[in-house]
């Protein structure tokens, strides 16, 4: 069967889209750019996230205290050496907010990242209350000759859940932040976790209907995992009742039903999180993320469904 999506995959995946935009692989260049966050700063708030650290997902390679031209280079030689094809990345600006300073500063900072050659792009990770007109603008002019997305971090519907985990902003925020650089041409992302205290199973499968209504172009999705050194940390091994985690198997079926019933047209980046070996205090799965999206596309295939099978509009 062909899918709306133009193959026989079941699910919509980015990685494809990618390759069929570019002609080959493209592979991410992780950069931490030294940006902060408005709940850590104490604008909004101090301490971030309680489920931050972002050492749980930064390559070794990514420093903030090396220049980002240092960071393209030794990322490049990683994955030249890890992926014999790559030959073409995009800059990959992840840890924390990288929209949180004035223009100037930004444009400082990208463009450095868009001298080199090999670098076709900008992948933006953002917080929905650290974006304007003025960046925006910016980011239109250089997607007039770059692929450039802007991907935030919403982590949820629910506004008490947000309070609760310290994002220091509503859902209600990243809804207008989405719409207001999907309405000016931008490629739009966001990031959601799975499984956060205080939310049930069936709350968080409704949401696929609620996002299904967005503008995004790409969506990622991990499970909630317990990082070390964090807020969360500290929680769950003082309260551990008060989280619901995912074992393997519960998360490939409820993974899929999620994605029943998300709009097809959304490109699926990720459909769960990887922590480093030690990062992780909670359930850990001992998979790596190939065997686990492999795992979810094959029980699609046992069920007979795909991305979008009972996606319905919740608009009027």
């Amino acid at each position: 069967m062909i899918y709306p999506w133009g193959n026989t995959r079941r699910i919509n995946a980015y990685a494809t889209h990618l390759k069929n935009t570019f002609g080959s692989r493209i592979q991410k260049v992780a950069i931490d750019a030294g940006f902060t966050c408005p709940n850590r700063d104490g604008t909004l708030g101090t301490g971030g996230c309680t489920y931050c650290n972002n050492n749980a997902f930064n390559p070794s390679y990514c420093l903030a205290e090396k220049p980002v031209k240092q960071q393209i280079l030794e990322g490049i030689e990683f994955h030249e050496k890890r992926y014999k094809s790559a030959s073409r990345y995009m800059a990959y600006f992840q840890a924390y907010s990288n929209t949180y300073a004035d223009v100037e500063k930004l444009k400082k900072i990208y463009n450095e990242a868009l001298e080199f050659d090999q670098i076709v792009g900008l992948v933006i990770g953002t917080r929905p209350d650290c974006i304007d007109d003025k960046k925006l603008k910016y980011f239109k002019k250089l997607a007039e000759r770059y692929y450039i997305i802007i991907e935030y971090g919403v982590e949820s519907v629910n506004n008490s859940t947000l309070e609760r985990i310290n994002r220091g902003h509503t859902y209600e925020q990243a809804v207008e932040a989405i719409h207001k650089t999907s309405e000016l041409g931008l490629k739009t992302g966001a990031h959601f976790i799975f499984g956060l205290p205080g939310e049930s199973r069936q709350e968080i499968l409704d949401s696929a209907d609620i996002i299904s209504d967005l503008p995004l172009d790409n969506v990622k999705f991990h499970q909630l995992q317990i990082i070390k050194d964090t807020v969360m940390e500290k929680e769950y091994q003082n309260f551990p009742e008060r989280f619901i985690l995912f074992s393997f198997e519960e998360y490939i079926k409820f993974v899929v039903k999620f994605i029943e019933r998300l709009n097809p047209a959304f490109f699926i980046e990720r459909v769960a999180g990887e922590a480093p070996p030690g990062f992780n205090k909670g359930i850990t799965w001992k998979i790596r993320y190939d065997q686990i999206l492999n795992q979810v596309e094959q029980h699609m295939e046992q069920q007979n469904t795909w991305q979008g099978k009972y996606f319905k509009s919740t608009k009027l």
